[in-house]
């Protein structure tokens, strides 16, 4: 891979991830990078952002949904607060939330779901969101 290949897959991953998260989230995780972190940074913009959610394949609803129902029957629970309200970019609505999380119930367990649910309620509260 070239280093243009490189640059226009993290301009590309960028772009999509400002849609998603917004301006604000984005400026302030790009204002805490430090030397350290910037090389992981740089990765997640090029791999997550600039290649998988930059795909056309499926929608940002559907991806949304997905990375949702990944966190969830996973355990990473610290993201998902900011995926719930990455949804209102995404398009999808708290029935379609509340739908990843009884397939994770299903799936990857009650007490998995118990806690992302918790989450988005408290997300959706904050945003008053229906």
């Amino acid at each position: 891979m070239t280093s243009k290949d490189s640059r226009s897959r993290f301009d590309a991953g960028m772009a999509v991830r400002r849609k998603v998260l917004g301006d604000a989230h984005v400026d302030a995780a790009e204002a805490a990078k430090t030397p350290v972190d910037a090389p992981f940074q740089t990765l997640i913009t090029e791999s997550a952002w600039g290649t998988v959610w930059s795909s056309d394949a499926i929608s940002l609803r559907e991806r949304s949904m997905l990375t949702l129902a990944v966190l969830a029957a996973t355990g990473n629970f610290e993201e998902i607060p900011m995926h719930v309200r990455a949804t209102v970019n995404t398009g999808a609505t708290q029935s379609d939330v509340m739908e990843v999380f009884q397939h994770v119930a299903i799936y990857a367990g009650v007490p998995r779901a118990n806690h992302a649910i918790k989450l988005a309620k408290e997300v959706f509260a904050q945003n008053e969101r229906p």
